[in-house]
């Protein structure tokens, strides 16, 4: 059972969808006994139900879940908590769906959720921040493009300003602008890509004038030169491409989002299928 359900979800990933619930012969495959069903071997299933949902939804309910019980978790004594984590990380034998779902679909979120309950990272009332960020991101990614207008300015203005940090020795701020450079960076690719599985076709998509595709190998390129530079401390190097590389591919990539740069058309016609995700 185990082989038919890994290629209906290969299939179905690339339409933007997931498996959602399974049931064998009228029985139901909770989290807990999901692994179980697994090793079933076909002979003796008579009948297989399948329910399907969107990406986005999913993502939805398990950072919705996760913030329940990150709320839950900050108002517990000590001793509760202890109960809330292991709730979290196991449903009686195997993971929760929503931590089920962070593993494999977002990872570097899971890990951030990880060490919140272990109090070995964020707060829980942090964490709850960066939970609302990803479900505005999911309910309306075209109205949190816009919204993060005056971010994305700000930060462009200060890769260009990253030189100038670096000679005068402002280090700490040198290191901050690389930082929030590399996060306002994931959260673009992270819109691009939930636009992508919102139905909006992604090869009519351009960026500088040509396709987005093509976009972000060059500026992921130039970002790991960045990043190889300011290990090695070449303050020339990251200097110039902080400021005639990375910071005007970051305006140009959000003008394209935005509905510049001709994608104005193109993002109209994935009106539609916004309003019915």
């Amino acid at each position: 059972m185990g082989d038919v359900l890994a290629g209906l979800e290969s299939w179905l990933s690339g339409s933007g969808c997931r498996i959602s619930g399974v049931t064998i012969n009228g029985e139901t495959a909770t989290s807990s006994s999901l692994d179980e069903a697994f090793v079933r071997d076909l002979q003796g299933i008579e009948t297989l139900d399948i329910i399907v949902s969107s990406w986005t939804d999913l993502a939805l309910q398990a950072y919705l879940s996760l913030r329940e019980d990150c709320v839950l978790y900050g108002h517990s004594s000590f001793d509760e908590r202890a109960a809330i984590r292991s709730q979290w990380e196991q449903d009686g034998s195997s993971p929760s769906a929503a931590a089920r779902f962070l593993k494999e679909e977002a990872g570097d979120f899971y890990d951030l959720a990880q060490r919140s309950f272990r109090g070995e990272g964020l707060s829980s009332e942090d964490l709850v921040l960066l939970i609302d960020e990803r479900l505005r991101e999911l309910e309306n990614p075209q109205e949190e493009i816009l919204n993060t207008e005056t971010l994305i300015t700000g930060i462009a203005q200060r890769l260009e300003d990253l030189p100038l940090d670096i000679q005068t020795g402002k280090d700490s701020r040198a290191a901050e602008t690389v930082q929030l450079f590399s996060r306002i960076g994931e959260k673009l690719f992270r819109l691009l890509n939930l636009m992508r599985l919102q139905g909006l076709p992604i090869e009519n998509f351009t960026v500088d004038g040509m396709p987005v595709r093509d976009f972000i190998e060059d500026f992921g390129a130039a970002l790991r030169e960045l990043t190889s530079a300011y290990e090695n401390r070449d303050a020339v190097l990251v200097g110039d491409l902080a400021e005639y590389e990375l910071a005007p591919r970051l305006l140009k990539f959000f003008s394209g989002l935005k509905g510049g740069e001709g994608n104005g058309e193109f993002l109209s016609a994935g009106g539609a299928a916004f309003a019915s995700s």
